[in-house]
């Protein structure tokens, strides 16, 4: 249940963001964030705050540990929409690597949306999100950030 202790902390990232995902486009938009990363309930919960200072938001994640099931639960809200976005990422970590998936939808398009975490070390980790219109056959990453520990 400690999956994420890793976070613990204050990060610097840096975003990749596909500009028109389900498109066929490559074109990628490059901006900087900063994020504070708390532990909670003994490592059963997460949570932070990402600045997108280039862009004007900010955007919360909670993560949660289900011991009943062994997974978790992520959340996210952004400042921009005042909303908390559901359904919830759902995985589990397999050593340095965690796959959280769900059901959820682009632009009116239902997509399988896909995070990886990878940690790279303590000071270094990625976390990647991709989509699949084709039943996880295939997978188009449309957003990358890289954490370098502040």
């Amino acid at each position: 249940m400690n999956d994420f202790d890793f976070l613990t902390g204050t990060w610097n990232v840096a975003n990749r963001r596909l500009v028109k995902p389900l498109s066929g486009s490559d074109e990628w938009d490059e901006f900087p964030g900063t994020t504070v990363d708390t532990r909670h309930f003994a490592g059963a919960a997460n949570f932070d705050e990402i600045v997108f200072p280039t862009k004007g938001f900010s955007g919360l994640t909670l993560r949660l540990y289900n011991p009943a099931t062994e997974l978790w639960s992520i959340y996210w809200a952004s400042s921009a929409r005042g909303v908390l976005d559901l359904p919830p990422m759902v995985g589990r970590f397999d050593g340095p690597r965690g796959e959280f998936y769900a059901d959820d939808s682009h632009q009116g398009t239902p997509v399988r949306c896909r995070f990886v975490w990878t940690v790279h070390g303590p000071d270094s980790c990625r976390w990647e999100q991709a989509f699949s219109v084709d039943g996880e056959r295939t997978w188009e990453t449309n957003w990358t950030m890289d954490f370098t520990r502040a």
